[in-house]
């Protein structure tokens, strides 16, 4: 009796253990798609003290910038709430990939990432800049590409990407960080500093004797677009696209970027060249 009063215990929690594994594999293998809208809640990457794209108040806990207002606007057109997830630039494709975020903004999207993870059509392009002194103010991508002239990035960056593309003859200079890159340029240590606009407006507001912004001719950019979980399923990716080509349509991108840049970064839309879009 007291056997088989122990072999129906084992029996019962086997199988409440294959009714747990039959339930985790079934919310493993559920689609983007049908989590969010189960749930009515749509997980959202966010970075801390990324301005313009990410900023946290620390006295209030809300989260301002790009993202966040993108994510927002999204959430309201699916008829969901945003949970906002802390990760890094550098943890986001694995954060989609173990499923702790449905949702990404501000990716580029490169080919090697492309391999992980699925990427939305364009948010907005990133035109690249050169934050230069005086005597190489305004000149070309040709003209910059020079052994004799000196480059600062921040090494792995895309803007480290787009100088060496453009300026490949050129001295480049690699530090850890844009700050450093920056310090760099102040103490003449470089000449020039390559950085998206998105970035190189909010460092001359802090800097504004940093150096002088050209955007180099041929202009080049950068698409900068939305990451989600890979999936066969495609409905929660063609819904963000929906949204986002609405967006556009609507003016909305632009009215996001410009506000965030003034209220976070003390830029203002007449900053931006006239003939800059987004």
């Amino acid at each position: 009796m007291r056997f088989m009063h122990h072999t129906i215990k084992v029996v019962a929690a086997m199988s409440l253990a294959a009714a747990g594994f039959t339930a985790s594999a079934q919310g493993a293998a559920q689609s983007g798609w049908d989590r969010v809208e189960h749930s009515k809640v749509l997980r959202v990457g966010v970075i801390a003290d990324a301005v313009p794209y990410f900023h946290k108040d620390l006295a209030t806990g809300k989260w301002d910038g790009f993202g966040p207002d993108f994510a927002q606007d999204l959430a309201k057109s699916l008829g969901v709430k945003v949970k906002y997830v802390e990760t890094t630039w550098g943890n986001a494709v694995l954060d989609l990939q173990s499923n702790k975020i449905d949702i990404m903004f501000g990716m580029a999207p490169t080919p090697e990432r492309a391999k992980a993870i699925d990427f939305t059509n364009t948010l907005f392009v990133n035109t690249y800049t050169t934050v230069c002194d005086k005597a190489n103010a305004g000149k070309s991508w040709a003209e910059l590409s020079n052994p004799k002239v000196k480059i600062g990035v921040d090494v792995g960056s895309t803007n480290d990407m787009a100088a060496t593309k453009m300026a490949p003859k050129a001295d480049i200079q690699r530090f850890d960080s844009q700050g450093a890159a920056t310090l760099a340029l102040q103490a003449g240590r470089v000449d020039c500093q390559v950085e998206v606009i998105t970035l190189a407006l909010p460092m001359l507001a802090k800097v504004p004797d940093a150096g002088t912004l050209t955007i180099p001719k041929p202009v080049f950019s950068n698409e900068v677009s939305i990451g989600l979980q890979k999936e066969t399923d495609h409905r929660l990716l063609k819904a963000v696209n929906t949204w986002l080509a609405k967006a556009h349509q609507d003016g909305e991108v632009k009215r996001v970027i410009l506000s965030n840049m003034q209220k976070l970064a003390g830029v203002k839309p007449s900053a931006f060249p006239a003939d800059m879009d987004f």
